[in-house]
């Protein structure tokens, strides 16, 4: 960061810095508003020897602090070794999901379970979630995010091997425990996200949340390729055996195979940094709606009920997919497991174009694009009746504009507002809430969409998410100057 230029010479007004800010990559710093008397005498200075000459100028020590800050940060991240640690906890968590996904329809079945009860065993991860995510990131900041992130993955551990048992339990009730296990491990993403949000600058904050999402996305949507495989494996080869406690078979598999998982947790202690032009941004902030609430409060409930729509509805789809590919496209488990792991693949090279995306299009912008081409995929699907065995590129359509367009973008573009919005303040709680918000979604919609599918036409499903996230689109672009005030 030695190389960045920094306008010392210039005493300007705060329309000149937020001008230079526009159109330059460089941090603006105005003398008049506390430069370090260190750097007037001597501009040539290494970065080092500005940091330990602070403690000498006590006049511009917290000024400046900040200002050093932002320059060490404004084009990279602080913490390389965390962020690859974070971002591996966040792939293995969704593992959990992911891996499952082609076997778990197919296992409920022979435990004598319905699309019912295939519903509440989806929501029941969520729903872990749900009651540690906000717990998790309390805890990140009091306890710091190593042991944070120890104990959830000693938990996940835990999961795993509780779920290679559900074959020998043989209990549908059992199956649904496990899962809310596997949910408490896997309630990382506010402990997560607010690592990547603490130690990446503001202005790049969207490009580094995709990489975040890309694993954690990679996790859920792309693994399903493994539990294909263990399918394609036991279904074809006589391989499974059964010694006592120990069953392997297409259900057990995955769940032992992530029992191997280990994860090497070292220290995390990100600085936290402080963004400028605040004071504007605050006086919106702190206006008062029609409702009593302030624009702050109302725009991040807002921002948790748009996390909502776009969980639940893919989730609607995580539960239903199989079941659907099989009974309206005459297709196996293991090839609508394969379409939706390529989907989701062709999702995390989505996720890697987002720097180039986000140098394009505003976040506004790609969450409203995001979620009108999940809208799109849903309704695309609403008039195919069941027995109809309708052509498979249909199913592969619907699942491409949902999987590897719609969601991955639109999702991760909200992350990186609503980190954005939150600013300065502590980011663990807030971005736990964040993560429960979605994770509720991901509880309830499975239930109904399971309901919907046993008692009723799924056309009324598709029909009703296609509702839900035009919705969301309209309060995106009705709130589109308020939401990029107060992300600035």
């Amino acid at each position: 960061m030695d190389n960045l230029p920094i306008d010392i010479g210039h005493t300007g007004t705060q329309q000149e810095e937020e001008a230079h800010d526009a159109s330059c990559e460089s941090p603006y710093i105005n003398m008049e508003r506390g430069v370090p008397t260190a750097i007037m005498k001597n501009p040539n200075m290494t970065n080092l020897e500005l940091e330990e000459s602070l403690d000498d100028d006590d006049d511009n020590t917290a000024i400046a602090k900040t200002i050093l800050s932002s320059v060490f940060t404004v084009d990279g991240i602080q913490d390389i070794v965390g962020f690859n640690i974070v971002c591996f906890v966040s792939l293995v968590g969704d593992m959990s999901r992911g891996v499952f996904f082609p076997t778990m329809w197919p296992l409920v079945q022979s435990l004598g379970g319905s699309t019912v009860t295939l519903g509440y065993s989806v929501a029941a991860f969520s729903f872990g979630r749900i009651l540690v995510s906000p717990i998790f990131g309390g805890w990140s900041v009091i306890y710091g995010y190593k042991r944070t992130l120890l104990l959830s993955t000693c938990i996940l551990l835990c999961g795993t091997l509780l779920y290679g048992q559900v074959v020998k339990v043989g209990r549908t009730d059992f199956f649904i425990f496990t899962q809310t296990i596997l949910g408490f491990g896997s309630g990382t993403l506010g402990v997560t996200r607010a690592f990547v949000a603490e130690v990446t600058p503001t202005r790049s904050r969207t490009t580094y949340m995709a990489m975040l999402t890309t694993v954690q996305y990679a996790g859920f949507a792309v693994t399903p390729f493994i539990g294909a495989i263990f399918v394609n494996l036991f279904n074809s080869y006589d391989v499974a055996f059964d010694v006592g406690f120990f069953s392997l078979n297409e259900f057990t598999a995955p769940a032992y195979f992530m029992s191997l998982d280990r994860e090497r947790i070292t220290a995390i202690a990100p600085k936290v940094k402080k963004s400028s032009r605040q004071l504007a941004v605050d006086a919106v902030a702190k206006e008062t709606t029609w409702f009593g609430w302030t624009v702050y409060d109302a725009v991040i409930f807002g921002c948790m009920l748009l996390s909502a729509s776009t969980k639940g509805s893919i989730a609607c789809f995580e539960t239903l997919g199989i079941s659907f590919a099989t009974s309206h496209f005459d297709l196996s488990n293991s090839r609508a497991g394969n379409i939706v792991a390529t989907c989701g693949l062709l999702g995390v090279f989505s996720l890697l174009s987002m720097g180039q995306i986000a140098k394009r299009l505003s976040d506004i912008q790609m969450i409203s694009g995001g979620i009108f081409i999940m809208c799109l995929g849903a309704v695309s699907l609403a008039d195919i009746k069941e027995g109809e065995n309708a052509n498979s590129w249909r199913y592969f359509i619907s699942i491409f504009m949902i999987y590897s367009i719609g969601y991955p973008i639109g999702h991760t573009a909200l992350i990186g507002m609503f980190s954005k919005i939150v600013g300065r303040r502590p980011q663990g709680t807030l971005l736990g809430w964040f993560a429960s918000a979605g994770s509720m979604a991901r509880m309830a919609f499975p239930i109904f969409s399971g309901y919907i599918a046993n008692y009723g036409d799924m056309s009324m499903l598709f029909y009703g998410l296609t509702v839900i996230l035009g919705i969301s689109i309209v309060f995106v672009l009705w709130n589109k100057t308020t939401l990029k005030t107060l992300s600035r």
